[in-house]
C-alpha cells in the first residue's frame, strides 16, 4: 500500500461536526465544537490513521 499525504485541520473537523451536528437538531457551541474535533484529532493518531507532524518553528 503506498503512503498518501493527508492534512487534518481541526478546524475544519469543527465546522464538519457543527453542520452534521445541526441537521440533526443540536447546537453546539464553539467551545464545545473544538474539543469534539481535538477529540476526533486525537482519535485519529490513536488507531493509526494519521501521524501528528509538529510545522517546523521559523
Amino acid at each position: 500500500m503506498r503512503e498518501m499525504e493527508v492534512v487534518i485541520d481541526t478546524e475544519e473537523i469543527a465546522e464538519f461536526f457543527y453542520h452534521e451536528l445541526v441537521a440533526r437538531g443540536y447546537y453546539p457551541g464553539k467551545e464545545e465544537l473544538e474539543e469534539i474535533a481535538d477529540i476526533t484529532f486525537e482519535y485519529l493518531i490513536s488507531k493509526c490513521i494519521i501521524d501528528e507532524e509538529l510545522d517546523p518553528i521559523d
